[in-house]
């Protein structure tokens, strides 16, 4: 039978957890609005941008010349996967989702005979693949956008990854992030930076448009994209990073919601059986005292 004082110090303990979920749970609600509202508002901004370079894109291509990041190097041998995750821990499947799609993406990409480096955002990701790929993480940021995201946060990692292919350190680039959708439901998604996926776009823009206006362009379309294309991957990081920090407040929103619920429930179950084993010790009590009684 267990005992009273171990109960009572159980159920204490449990409470005073779902006093830290519950609040967790508050702060990461007052979060997500700012942070959905955000990644909301950085959605058409980035799409419209997608498709104008798309519609720059293909008129360049007829002519065969273009800046590097649209033509890319003539090869896909060496890929570079920027994988975006949180910092903290105590949001569900977030991290375990990114850190799975990570992980077969670098599978598939190595069974093919692919080199792949990783450029890590966020210490969860970090942490969990250089178990296995440790050799692969060529560089981890860590407290990106800590107390407000900016577009400075994301300039920094777009600025880096051009470095690198300014230095023919790639051929390829993708990210991996969460998709915001809502609250419980965050959409793992691989999205292609360098280079410039013109067919992606032209899809979306034909998908989204029934007439397609012609433009005159000065100055021509060569030295524009050689303007836009650089800050267009700055512009796809920021969105990527600010979906990933809504997903990430909406997954911990919820987690805690659920981690709250069922400390409630096992404070109700410790608490039946600490009334249950409490009248078994007076019940047991007062069956002593009267076969005493009995017995005089």
């Amino acid at each position: 039978m267990p005992n009273l004082k171990d109960l009572k110090n159980r159920i204490a303990s449990v409470q005073s957890t779902r006093k830290i979920t519950s609040a967790m749970k508050m702060v990461a609600a007052s979060k997500l609005r700012r942070a959905q509202e955000q990644a909301e508002a950085g959605r058409p901004y980035a799409e419209r941008m997608g498709r104008m370079l798309a519609s720059l894109a293909a008129n360049v291509q007829d002519s065969g010349n273009g800046p590097k990041l649209m033509t890319g190097t003539g090869s896909d041998q060496v890929h570079l996967l920027v994988i975006i995750s949180s910092d903290r821990g105590l949001c569900g499947a977030f991290n375990g989702a990114i850190v799975r799609e990570s992980r077969r993406q670098i599978q598939r990409l190595q069974s093919e005979g692919k080199t792949v480096k990783l450029l890590t955002v966020g210490r969860k990701a970090r942490d969990q693949l250089r178990r296995e790929f440790g050799s692969l993480i060529v560089e981890t940021y860590e407290d990106v956008g800590r107390r407000k995201l900016s577009f400075a946060d994301a300039d920094v990692v777009a600025q880096k990854v051009l470095a690198m292919y300014d230095a023919g350190e790639f051929d390829v680039c993708s990210v991996i992030f969460n998709k915001f959708k809502s609250a419980i439901s965050q959409i793992v998604t691989v999205q292609q930076l360098v280079p410039f996926a013109v067919e992606a776009q032209a899809d979306e823009e034909a998908a989204g448009a029934e007439v397609k206006a012609i433009y005159e362009f000065e100055p021509d379309e060569e030295q524009i994209l050689a303007e836009l294309l650089p800050r267009n991957l700055s512009i796809q990081v920021y969105r990527a990073l600010l979906e990933s920090a809504a997903s990430e407040q909406g997954a911990r929103m919820t987690a805690m919601d659920n981690a709250t619920r069922n400390a409630g429930d096992m404070i109700n179950k410790l608490t039946i059986t600490y009334n249950r084993t409490r009248q078994a010790y007076i019940t047991k009590e007062l069956i002593e005292i009267i076969s005493g009684a009995e017995a005089v």
